[in-house]
């Protein structure tokens, strides 16, 4: 099954193997992951490299690690650090750029694996997914440790990538399993020893549970999941506030009450691009801001929602990153609007300095069939129309066939990441 990277000493009990298959019983909620999936898929075309280490990243001098096969993590090298970093760590690494539409391809044929097997099928990023199997095992035929074998076989016979499944009773411990599972295995925690699996485990691995909570957590003397379990509620909620702690103490106790989701409505979409070089240009920046509010706009109507909130994002040339956001009369779609909002929202947080990065979200989404609120503000030019006849345009000829005037000056080549949240 691969490297047993994932797995912390005393856990092998909850492998699944050839010579041992934990029980299953009531455990109808897989989580898979994909194992380094951008990696992964860039290396079916290129077996020579698999057993170097290989990063996906773009070329650009201030480009990300999209992904990095397990020999390169084993230089220090993680998503989502910055490839110059990256080629400190690993030097002799082999870098390959990102191939674009590729890896949601091959997501989408994964889904349709899923689907095939439980309509109940819940994904949380291209390479991430809960399954609830429950209600699918008699068809099939077949345990939950099955079905993830079956899983596993399918997505490496049919898609050349591997993937690590966890199985438990309840989402939270099926995703801690998955991780121990890496790479390429399956974890299975049987319900009576839920509690066995998850008290040994430090603080960080409950949901929620980031740098600011771990050092609250820690001031209480609290190291290890049993000791938060254990812990008071009131003296939580002190150290955390009320949510957090009746949060922490369920998923503690090993209470989830959360089942899969089949559709899940994007609570924002957004989009943002690095400079290549730090910029103060006010022209060009609010240049990048139409360029994205364009690409929002449009997301936002294929998806037919509107939304109420526009919020900016910035990050400036030592690192330092504030959001700013103004909620609307009434919710939109439209570019223009969210243009003008964006920039105030810029003119008001930035007093000249150089900026690194900019991004544009829109929040508070609802559907397009929302009624609008009544205004008596000055009527403006029907945008939208124009907009929405850009979108056909574009959907016949071509992005680049139809853009504002102001896009067609030289601006950032590099197109602009985007996506819901």
């Amino acid at each position: 099954m691969g490297r047993n990277s994932g797995l912390p000493a005393g856990y092998e009990r909850f492998r699944v193997s050839p010579a041992h298959a934990p029980d299953d019983s009531g455990c109808g909620l897989l989580h898979v992951d994909m194992d380094a999936f951008f990696a992964a898929v860039e290396l079916r075309t290129r077996p020579e490299l698999v057993d170097k280490p290989v990063i996906v990243a773009g070329g650009g001098p201030r480009s990300v690690v999209t992904s990095a096969n397990y020999p390169a993590r084993e230089y220090g090298v993680r998503a989502a650090m910055q490839a110059a970093v990256a080629r400190r760590l690993c030097p002799h690494a082999v870098f390959i750029p990102p191939t674009h539409g590729l890896y949601g391809e091959v997501s989408r044929g994964v889904m349709a694996i899923f689907r095939e097997l439980t309509p109940l099928v819940e994904p949380m990023s291209l390479d991430e997914t809960f399954l609830d199997v429950s209600g699918a095992l008699r068809r099939l035929r077949a345990t939950p440790a099955q079905v993830a074998e079956l899983i596993r076989e399918r997505v490496r016979a049919e898609h050349g990538i591997t993937c690590s499944v966890g199985v438990a009773g309840v989402k939270f411990i099926a995703k801690l399993a998955s991780g121990m599972a890496k790479p390429d295995g399956v974890v299975v925690v049987p319900v009576e020893q839920t509690l066995a699996f998850l008290h040994p485990l430090p603080i960080s691995a409950l949901w929620g549970v980031g740098a600011r909570t771990e050092e609250s957590l820690r001031r209480l003397g609290l190291t290890t999941v049993a000791e938060v379990a254990a812990a008071p509620l009131p003296r939580l909620r002190r150290a955390v506030g009320n949510a957090v702690a009746e949060h922490l103490h369920a998923l503690a106790g090993g209470h989830d009450e959360r089942g899969v989701v089949t559709e899940s409505q994007d609570k924002s979409i957004g989009a943002e691009h690095t400079f290549d070089t730090d910029q103060r240009d006010r022209a060009l920046l609010e240049r990048e801001l139409l360029r994205l509010s364009e690409r929002v706009a449009a997301s936002l109507r294929a998806k037919q929602v509107r939304g109420r909130t526009v919020s900016i994002k910035v990050r400036f040339a030592d690192f330092r990153t504030i959001t700013r956001a103004r909620t609307l009369a009434s919710a939109t779609d439209v570019a223009r609007v969210i243009h003008s909002t964006a920039v105030a929202l810029l003119a008001e947080a930035s007093s000249g300095a150089e900026i690194r990065l900019l991004g544009v979200r829109v929040e508070g989404l609802a559907g397009a069939g929302t009624p609008e609120q009544l205004t008596f503000e000055r009527a403006e030019p029907r945008w939208r129309d124009a907009e929405v006849a850009a979108d056909v345009a574009r959907s016949k000829f071509g992005a680049a066939a139809i853009r504002p005037a102001s896009l067609l000056s030289p601006g950032p080549a590099e197109p602009p990441r985007q996506g819901p949240t």
